[in-house]
């Protein structure tokens, strides 16, 4: 089974500004060891809104990397954020991709903000930024 890493949109930003550096060096291990990084599709619109544009860049970077894979926001992904949030009470549809994602893949979820992918489910595995 291959591994790998959801990376939420506090990771993406992490990556992109460089800080913390931990993102930066989880990212280029994983290209070393070809470790697969997923990235929801709606995580990855909200890191392109929180990230400063001379930041770009550092996305863009990330984005073309042979191990990163987007997870697109299909009907049936949608489906199961929205079911999450549903029973979770949460409407958050960002972080119900993250999760969804994390549970489809069995993956942990890379994040600056646990508390929030907790509040959707207790469970999910989180590798949390310093």
């Amino acid at each position: 089974m291959i591994g790998g890493r959801i990376l939420d949109a506090s990771a993406l930003a992490a990556f992109a500004i460089g800080r913390p550096v931990y993102v930066r060096a989880l990212v280029w291990a994983a290209v070393e060891e070809n470790i697969v990084l997923a990235i929801p599709s709606a995580a990855l619109g909200r890191a392109w809104s929180l990230v400063d544009p001379e930041h770009h860049a550092a996305l863009q970077v990330l984005l073309g990397l042979p191990n990163t894979v987007i997870d697109e926001l299909s009907p049936a992904m949608a489906q199961e954020s929205g079911l999450l949030m549903a029973a979770s009470g949460q409407d958050d549809l960002v972080t119900g991709q993250v999760v969804a994602a994390s549970r489809r893949r069995g993956w942990p979820a890379v994040t600056g903000d646990p508390g929030a992918l907790r509040k959707m489910d207790v469970g999910v595995a989180i590798e949390e930024l310093p």
